[in-house]
């Protein structure tokens, strides 16, 4: 695979997200940079960015709301940008046929949340046959609860992410290791 063939799909790393009760700025500092080095070395590499952005009943997801735009602090001109409704960017959205139409094989995945959106458009491209790199250190998730009480860290969340990707549905790659990869 190469830059030719392969694209950044930045999902929903919006306002929207900022404006939840869970939003903890130290932990989205470092994703925050991760992205915006994944979208830097894309572009340089002349490698597809694409945005996508949720929207939905909520009120903070709502495009009337002002929240579903560029999360501040992420500078981003995207080679094209969809909205999608679901939890995976290849429903419903367009991005499905945007990539079939430029024979686009291999994702590079990043975005907001690690388990529910990153999470489950990598393993719907899996299943439609995309090469996939999930950079985990360029996800942002937050601490969850589970009904027992027990809590979940970001941490937990991540390396659960990462053991049921990892050889099944995605290679679980750093920033760098992801950018390297595309430019060979």
């Amino acid at each position: 695979m190469s830059a030719n063939d392969t694209a950044l799909i930045v999902i929903d790393v919006q306002e929207s997200f900022r404006q939840r009760a869970v939003w903890q700025d130290d932990i989205a500092r470092p994703f925050i940079r991760n992205v915006q080095t994944l979208i830097d070395g894309a572009t340089k590499r002349k490698i597809p960015v694409v945005q996508i952005l949720h929207t939905d009943n909520d009120d903070v997801f709502q495009l009337e709301s002002g929240f579903v735009r560029t999360l501040e602090g992420v500078e981003i001109e995207p080679t094209v940008q969809f909205y999608k409704k679901r939890h995976s960017a290849l429903v419903e959205s367009g991005l499905n046929i945007w990539l079939t139409e430029r024979g686009i094989r291999k994702l590079i995945i990043c975005g907001i949340r690690t388990e529910q959106c990153c999470e489950t458009t990598t393993r719907h491209a899996s299943d439609l046959g995309y090469q996939v790199d999930y950079v985990t250190e360029a996800t942002l998730t937050f601490p969850m609860q589970h009904p027992s009480g027990q809590v979940f860290s970001v941490e937990d969340i991540k390396m659960r992410t990462e053991l049921v990707l990892a050889g099944r549905f995605a290679r679980i790659a750093t920033v760098e290791e992801a950018l390297q990869a595309a430019s060979v």
